[in-house]
């Protein structure tokens, strides 16, 4: 599998704490081996953000993500729940 990054989702990880960059880098590794480890809290999205899916980087932090095909995955966004608006 191998992993996209937007534009978006870039600009937002280098704003991140450098913890949280860490502990992302971290849970991507989990991520790239199995999205749906339960440890990352895998979950699809609905309403305006339908087709997307989510999982957890720390309590308060998320990755929104979508599958675009079997072998590969596009990261939209990195923050807390406001990234859901």
């Amino acid at each position: 599998m191998e992993i996209r990054y937007t534009s978006k989702f870039e600009k937002e990880y280098r704003k991140l704490p450098k913890a949280v960059q860490l502990k992302a880098e971290k849970v991507e590794k989990i991520f790239f081996k199995n999205p749906f480890d339960s440890r990352l809290k895998t979950h699809k999205l609905s309403g305006d953000l339908e087709g997307f899916w989510s999982f957890s980087v720390t309590y308060s932090e998320r990755i929104i993500f979508e599958f675009y095909d079997s072998a590969h995955v596009v990261f939209h966004s990195i923050g807390n729940h406001d990234i859901y608006k």
